[in-house]
């Protein structure tokens, strides 16, 4: 059985070229991409060693191993980052702090008042599962009629893999679904695990699953929002990381002037406010 750690070397050396690493091209091969054999070359390893962290037989690579294959891979910061946290929940030596607790739903007060400092901006507070636990007004208003906030819990993965408003509102609904299903590497605990296995993965099928496994890093461009209302809206992302509750502060900034003038509108024709939902 594999690893997430082991699919993630193995997927990222089947992209790899050899010409791109200055690599000969040794002619029509089984499989695409890097040989092991030139990867535990350059992360000077053995051929063994790489095969049984592939194949999920060895999961404690020491932190020395993990960057050797980084550097190998010729990984970006964030692929890096990604890799190492694999790492780390695989069960390797990379483990500098503790597994995540399961995702809560609590939002600090403290959290709460830098909200509502926010307002009339658009903003909200999710979990590592999706969950959305507080937003504010605008934030409501810019995802009214799209059924986002309909469930009395709501969930943007959940949303995203299983409400067909979800591929209409998302203007660019690939690029949104892979990382709604890459961000759940960021609290695998087993509440996750759990959710994923009972109530999300029958009902979000094999598409879901594809995604989860390939350990893509999402480039998280500009969200294009297609609002019910007619208009589209083009947002730019700010993430602040609430590490020790394992949430997420979201800031969502128009990214023109036209989306400006219709988040305006639409929050003139809304009621929204400030909302805890947990």
């Amino acid at each position: 059985m594999g690893t997430p750690l082991g699919d993630f070397v193995r997927a990222k050396r089947d992209s790899i070229q050899p010409e791109s690493l200055g690599l000969p091209d040794h002619g029509r091969r089984r499989s695409p991409g890097l040989r092991r054999l030139d990867l535990a070359t350059r992360a000077g390893i053995s051929v063994e060693y790489l095969t049984r962290i592939e194949q999920g037989r060895d999961r404690n690579p020491s932190v020395a191993v993990v960057n050797a294959l980084a550097d190998a891979l010729s990984l970006d910061p964030a692929e890096r980052t990604h890799l190492r946290y694999l790492a780390k929940i695989t069960g390797g030596e990379c483990t500098a702090h503790p597994r995540p607790a399961p995702a809560r739903r609590e939002v600090r007060p403290a959290v709460l008042r830098t909200l509502r400092l926010l307002e009339p901006g658009i903003a909200m507070v999710t979990n590592r599962l999706g969950d959305v636990l507080a937003h504010t007004g605008a934030f409501e208003a810019v995802t009214s009629a799209s059924g986002l906030l309909d469930a009395e819990a709501p969930n943007l993965t959940r949303y995203v893999f299983t409400d067909s408003r979800a591929r209409s509102f998302f203007a660019d609904w690939d690029d949104v679904a892979d990382e709604q299903a890459f961000d759940l590497w960021l609290g695998p605990t087993v509440e996750t695990s759990e959710w994923l296995t009972a109530e999300l993965a029958p009902v979000a099928g094999p598409d879901f699953t594809r995604r989860l496994n390939r350990h893509v890093v999402p480039e998280r461009g500009v969200l294009r929002l297609r609002h019910p209302s007619g208009c589209e809206l083009r947002l730019l992302r700010e993430t602040f990381d609430l590490t020790s509750d394992a949430q997420q502060l979201v800031v969502f900034l128009p990214a023109d002037e036209a989306t400006a003038q219709a988040v305006d509108q639409l929050r003139a024709r809304s009621h929204g406010r400030l909302r805890a939902i947990s």
